[in-house]
């Protein structure tokens, strides 16, 4: 689906533009075989909003910000990332940034989890 789909990763807030992941996120993605290496962090911006088909939240508080961003011209559609996971809709990802030692494994669990649900919605949604 490479061909096919783009994705985009930023965040609500400009702390960290222009770094890179978390060294231990770095470290967890490594251990499942995801290479995060040229990531820098970035912020989201009103356009993506306009560009991008789908802009995935991890927490509603972060949901809530995309939504008071939207105006019109918005063709995204705004979702948590577990909304598409039967059962876990309306769930956060927890950030595991001040969390357990093992928080970015969970966290990857959970990603992992929403990404499939997600690919799973748009391959039946678009015939992808």
């Amino acid at each position: 689906m490479q061909d096919r789909v783009a994705v985009d990763s930023a965040g609500t807030h400009g702390y960290h533009a222009g770094h890179a992941p978390d060294a231990r996120a770095t470290k967890a993605a490594a251990a499942r075989g995801y290479d995060l290496a040229s990531l820098r962090a970035r912020q989201v911006h009103s356009v993506d909003l306009v560009t991008f088909d789908y802009v995935i939240a991890m927490d509603r508080a972060n949901l809530e910000l995309l939504w008071n961003m939207a105006g019109q011209g918005t063709r995204a559609e705004l979702a948590l990332l577990l909304d598409y996971v039967p059962g876990r809709e309306g769930e956060d990802v927890p950030d595991p940034y001040y969390g357990a030692r093992n928080g970015f494994e969970e966290v990857l669990d959970l990603v992992e989890t929403g990404t499939h649900a997600l690919l799973a919605r748009l391959r039946k949604r678009h015939g992808i």
